[in-house]
Formats: C-alpha cells, structure tokens, sequence
C-alpha cells in the first residue's frame, strides 16, 4: 500500500510541476493552429493513443472537426489541415512517419513531447512541452544517478508520468480553447446529448 501511495504523489508531483515549464507563447501558437485549421488529426502509440484519442473527442465536443490518425473514417490531411503528434522520447518511429507524411503534404505539425530538441520536434511548427518519465530517459547515462539521489521516477511505471500529464494538459488546453470560441459548458453538454 506503501509504494502506491508513493507512485499516486510522484504522479501527481509532475503534473503539478508542470506548471514550471508552460511557455505562453507556445501555448497561444498551439491553440491557434488548432482553432485555424479546417480538420485536427491526432496521433500517439499506446496509452499517448488513448490521450490524444480522449483529445480528439473533447475537440469535437469544440465543434472542432478532428480526427484520430489510423481510424477508418479519417479522410487525407491536405494543407489547411494540422496534425497532433504525441511522443514523450519525440522519437516514436510510427509517430515520427505520420508527422512527416503530414508536413510533406503541406500541414502544420503540433508536437506534444519532452524532448522539442527530437526528430518530432524538428518537424513540428509547434510544440507542447510536457516532461515525464520517458524509455529514452531510462536509458540515459544519468538514470542511476538520479535514482541514487532519491529520484525515484520508477515508481509510476515507464511512460505514465507524461500520458497522465498530457492527458491533463490537453484537457486544460480545452478550457482555454472554450474561452476563446467562446463556448460555455452548457453548449459542449448540447453538443454531446446529440451525438449520443
């Protein structure tokens, strides 16, 4: 009972650390390609599929156009199209491919990462910082000595610190995307009672 208790704080220690590293600037870029782009298609493996699936549903409830990359309703990307990428390591080689698919056929390029320096990254026009433990990070040359100074990012398992803040991010990037449309909870609950 112990070590869940340990691994529910150091989950939520980095979502609340979070706050550390928001950029204004990019935030404000981000929701803009959002808010102008005629279709938003998000992409992610695994559980950062599941965000950014999550994502792609409360941007409908927007009223926002937004598809889920490899679903059999999803149309082409074209030019006035954006596509969201999420991938802690920003090295997911099936993500990397879906953003550069996209950036050939014109589309701009919203990476959700730890590491802006990646190859997602480098594609991306921009760009939603969120830090969590990542496999690059297991396996980089500083990993023991940040566990031997009591940096005990093992106890959420591989990967959940940046799914679990990047779901939270996407779902604070929605209440700032509602003011700026100007839409109120009562409409996404209308939205939502007809599509069920």
């Amino acid at each position: 009972m112990e070590l869940m208790k340990s691994s529910i704080k150091a989950i939520l220690e980095n979502i609340v650390c979070a706050e550390e590293y928001l950029d204004e600037d990019a935030i404000n870029e981000f929701e803009d390609i959002i808010m102008t782009s005629k279709n938003v298609f998000v992409t992610g493996a695994g559980r950062s599929g599941l965000a950014a699936k999550a994502f792609a549903m409360r941007l409908m409830h927007l009223g926002i156009s937004s598809y889920v990359v490899g679903e059999t309703i999803s149309p082409a990307i074209y030019d006035d199209d954006c596509i969201i990428a999420i991938s802690g390591s920003g090295e997911t080689n099936t993500i990397v491919s879906a953003a550069r698919i996209a950036k050939n056929r014109g589309s701009k390029v919203l990476a959700v990462t730890s590491y802006p320096e990646s190859t997602l990254g480098q594609l991306a026009d921009g760009y939603l910082l969120v830090k969590g433990r990542t496999k690059k990070e297991v396996d980089d040359q500083n990993y023991m000595k940040r566990q031997i100074y009591g940096n005990y990012t093992s106890l959420t398992p591989l990967g959940t610190a940046f799914e679990l803040t990047t779901l939270v991010f996407l779902d604070a990037i929605v209440s700032e995307l509602m003011e700026k449309m100007h839409q109120t909870e009562s409409d996404l609950k209308s939205r939502h009672t007809v599509l069920e």
